[in-house]
């Protein structure tokens, strides 16, 4: 049987997945600090005996978009987004030091600093905690203060900021890490826009014109399978007829 049928199989899964890249960047363009992923396929040449005439279609994992996001000013006191390609560290859920783009924080009953989703910030000495009957701030260069009833203004401690040389990782729980799973040192050089959140880098109407290209795409891959079917069934008709 000609290879075309289980490459343009292999095509259409391609496909198929490129539009569940897609469709999750799009299901986020409004989550703050979301980082488009990315996803490419390269052409493969079939070797074999013969004219290499086929060709496989192959994913080629190329990550995520790290151009920054529009900013929103907020005015709010814990809300802060990194600048140039600087990241906010957090503790993820199974205890590891992760990172994120996503500023808005709050703090939670224990006093401590926390994301929206309720995970720890971490800061150059480790978690974060707000005196209880203070009003804390964050600086541009991520120093967290707390103001007592009195006016008195106390330093508690600063964000961990760090500034990546190289891409990070992203994990199933969409938090960020270094590839080979070390915990970055702090940027002293790294700054934050305090009251201001950074928006998703999706471009909501670029993603929508790849999902349309994308199916289209794919239906020409099921073309090229029901175009395979009908060479075999006229290849098999002139041999039973030949003989």
């Amino acid at each position: 049987m000609d290879r075309m049928i289980y490459l343009s199989m292999a095509g259409a899964k391609m496909n198929m997945q490129r539009q569940d890249v897609l469709s999750n960047n799009l299901a986020n363009v409004s989550t703050t600090g979301f980082r488009a992923e990315l996803q490419a396929m390269r052409a493969v040449p079939v070797r074999g005996d013969g004219a290499s005439t086929r060709v496989y279609g192959l994913e080629t994992t190329v990550g995520y978009d790290d151009t920054s996001g529009p900013l929103t000013f907020t005015g709010r006191a814990l809300d802060v987004a990194p600048q140039g390609k600087s990241w906010l560290t957090v503790q993820g859920l199974d205890g590891t030091e992760a990172y994120t783009r996503a500023g808005s924080f709050q703090v939670n009953a224990e006093g401590n600093l926390v994301t929206q989703s309720g995970l720890t910030v971490i800061g150059d000495g480790g978690p974060i905690n707000i005196p209880a009957n203070t009003t804390p701030s964050i600086a541009p260069d991520g120093t967290v203060s707390a103001r007592q009833t009195n006016g008195k203004v106390v330093g508690v401690g600063k964000l961990k900021l760090v500034t990546p040389e190289a891409k990070l990782v992203r994990g199933e729980d969409s938090l960020f890490r270094s590839a080979d799973g070390t915990e970055l040192p702090a940027d002293a050089t790294a700054r934050v826009q305090d009251g201001a959140l950074e928006g998703s880098n999706v471009n909501p109407i670029e993603t929508m014109v790849s999902m349309i290209a994308a199916a289209r795409q794919f239906e020409t891959q099921m073309k090229m399978i029901q175009t395979a079917e009908q060479d075999e069934k006229a290849a098999a008709q002139l041999l039973s007829a030949g003989g």
